[in-house]
């Protein structure tokens, strides 16, 4: 093994512990600024912690399609990949109201 290679192994090492603590996936991030903290709610804008991850899939699909309405979130829900979408949905599913 090179020493490189040793350097590498040894920074991914300790980076983990330190990813593995990043509350919930980093797309979900992005949904804070109008859902709130935690995504709990804010104001008109309808809260995302504890809802079903399948209505909350559903939900962007429809955004995504100009299906369902919104502001902004066409235009949100088109920035984010299928695989982002499931992760940021099982992320709020399992988030506490």
């Amino acid at each position: 093994m090179t020493i490189r290679a040793l350097l590498t192994a040894a920074l991914l090492a300790l980076s983990a512990p330190a990813l593995a603590q990043v509350p919930g996936p980093i797309a979900a991030e992005g949904c804070l600024g109008c859902h709130g903290p935690g995504g709990t709610g804010m104001g008109p804008v309808a809260p995302l912690a504890g809802r079903d991850q399948a209505e909350l899939i559903a939900a962007m699909a429809a955004f995504r399609s100009n299906a369902r309405e919104g502001t902004i979130m066409g235009r949100v829900a088109r920035g984010y990949t299928e695989a982002e979408i499931a992760a940021i949905a099982a992320h709020f599913s399992r988030t506490p109201r």
